[in-house]
């Protein structure tokens, strides 16, 4: 379906700018439109990055207690993992539902698991469940941290915006020359592969904050600061979940809106 927030020019051109005017107008929002869910997951990683509960402090405690800024440093990689296969997992739940159900009521279904889930952590407040020993592995540090992202929802918060990146391009050529079927698993390989990439520019800007932070804590901060200038990042976590939700609860309720007659589409 068109989405309405595809009407981007006005009834008509003025006079005397012919259609150069709302073909540019057309060019430049189908650009922006194809961009932001890209930058906003971009975002969504920056954030997830310094929730310390995405593995950061984790990273802090192995440097002081091995006394090696090696020990942040190798301790991240293992993290990005998990936290890449728990969106990877949010990556293939979003390809199924939106090969097999309408988007736009995926969308509405993701933003309101996205508010309730922001608004059940509220209620119950800020513990820590998942606990670990601080002699870990690498492959315990990828388990460690793919738990808390997924117990965090990190994978749910980044559901909308993945729905908003463009379905798998292989769909459009294949369904003029093949049947049916070919058209959809080309649609769905290449959604795919966009997931990927989703997953990969999502993990390298978590990576990015995590580690920075991690090391800015490690080498000149330290806990016992960190300490005493703590805030409640749980509850700023929780509060964004919910945000996010309403947002994108929002936009796809003006997807159920009927087009406006006379406006123009991108396509």
């Amino acid at each position: 379906m068109t989405s309405n927030r595809e009407d981007v020019c006005i009834d008509e051109p003025a006079r005397g700018e012919g259609t150069s005017g709302d073909s540019a107008c057309g060019v430049a929002m189908s650009a922006s439109a194809e961009l932001w869910p890209w930058l906003a997951l971009a975002g969504l990683g920056l954030f997830h990055g310094v929730n310390p509960a995405m593995g950061w402090l984790f990273a802090v405690g192995l440097g002081l207690q091995r006394g090696s800024g090696a020990a942040v440093i190798e301790a991240l990689p293992p993290i990005a993992l998990g936290h890449a296969a728990a969106i990877a997992i949010a990556v293939v739940l979003v390809v199924v539902a939106r090969s097999a159900i309408d988007v736009t009521l995926v969308r509405l279904a993701a933003a309101a698991c996205l508010i309730a889930f922001g608004g059940w952590r509220l209620a119950r407040g800020y513990r820590h469940e998942l606990r670990t020993g601080m002699q870990v592995g690498f492959l315990d540090l990828t388990l460690w941290s793919f738990l808390m992202a997924t117990a965090h929802g990190a994978g749910l918060m980044v559901m909308p915006v993945l729905l908003e990146l463009p379905a798998g391009a292989g769909a459009a050529a294949a369904s003029g020359a093949h049947a049916a079927h070919d058209a959809v698993m080309a649609e769905f390989v290449g959604s795919l592969w966009t997931g990927l990439l989703a997953v990969a520019v999502h993990t390298i800007a978590m990576l990015i904050a995590a580690g920075a932070i991690a090391w800015v804590i490690f080498a000149w901060v330290g806990l016992a600061v960190l300490r005493r200038a703590w805030i409640n990042l749980d509850l700023i976590w929780s509060a964004a979940l919910i945000a996010t939700g309403a947002i994108f609860l929002v936009l796809a309720g003006v997807d159920l809106v009927p087009h406006g007659a006379g406006h123009h589409h991108v396509h």
